[in-house]
């Protein structure tokens, strides 16, 4: 662990605006529907002749994705024993992760290892010491856009997996809506731990750069975001929030400028159906080999 546990992102008021984007948008339901049709068969091959298993979790948040993780891992190789290494920068997600190890049955005979710290400042702290522990399954779920440079940070926990073991990113597609939001509005909205937005198309041609092979799995998914563009709806503002990594979007931002994403958001990131607005949260689940 830090030596100095350090708040990055998730903070505040923000923290309960993510809260509400995950239960609003049904993403890490649709996340699960990819992993669980893909993950059981990389986890056998993974976990072939191995006496253990160790996983590291990069951004795990609040650990919602986390925990099936490693119920799937368990239940694909239940006498395997498992350790798992959790880097994330927000004190308060890292509580809520833990009470839902808690609180899930089957996660008592898994071993954690919490970091409370940023990626970024793991990468420099692993860097320091040398002799870095490696891993059989590493994950980023929807994590990559906090990377200060996207080639040195899949580079440096690339170089943390363990022969044949697997790194595991998910990322918003390109052209996707919030691809089109975030580089529509690069200037307003690149003004806090978001200093470039990456999508799949950037991690994509990262990995080629890298020379490194992956395979990767492009996840179709929407939701209802109409009461974005409702002032007094408190759920609504909540996720405008979240989708512009603003505590406050309507105190924040110019009138001109809310105005333009919320144009933006309905005509461009988003299709209407039966007059119900739905944002394309379509993304990609790309697995890198070792």
């Amino acid at each position: 662990m830090a030596a100095e546990a350090k708040e990055y992102s998730y903070k505040g008021s923000f923290v309960e605006s993510f809260q509400v984007y995950l239960e609003q948008s049904g993403e890490h339901q649709a996340m699960l529907r990819c992993v669980n049709a893909v993950l059981p068969e990389e986890f056998k091959r993974i976990g072939a002749d191995k006496k253990s298993l160790s996983v590291l979790g990069v951004g795990s948040g609040g650990g919602e994705m986390d925990v099936q993780l490693l119920s799937l891992l368990q239940s694909t190789l239940p006498a395997v024993p498992i350790t798992a290494d959790i880097v994330e920068g927000s004190c308060k997600l890292t509580d809520n992760f833990k009470a839902l190890v808690a609180k899930t049955a089957n996660l008592e005979k898994v071993t954690f290892d919490w970091h409370i710290i940023n990626s970024e400042d793991y990468l420099k702290q692993v860097n320091v010491i040398g002799d870095a522990k490696k891993f059989d399954f590493i994950h980023m779920i929807q994590m990559i856009y906090y990377a200060d440079d996207l080639e040195r940070t899949i580079k440096f926990y690339h170089s943390l997996l363990k022969p044949n073991g697997r790194l595991m990113i998910i990322v918003v597609v390109g052209k996707g809506g919030w691809d089109t939001l975030w580089k529509a509005y690069e200037k307003e909205l690149h003004v806090g731990p978001i200093t470039q937005f990456h999508s799949s198309a950037e991690v994509v041609a990262c990995l080629k750069n890298l020379g490194l092979k992956y395979d990767q799995h492009n996840i179709f998914h929407s939701f209802d975001i109409t009461e974005c563009f409702n002032p007094s709806s408190i759920t609504g503002n909540q996720v405008l929030n979240f989708l512009t990594s603003r505590e406050d979007f309507h105190q924040s931002l110019t009138p001109e400028i809310r105005a333009g994403i919320i144009d933006l958001l309905r005509n461009k990131c988003s299709t209407e159906k039966d007059g119900r607005v739905f944002f394309n949260d379509s993304f990609s689940c790309i697995l890198v080999d070792p």
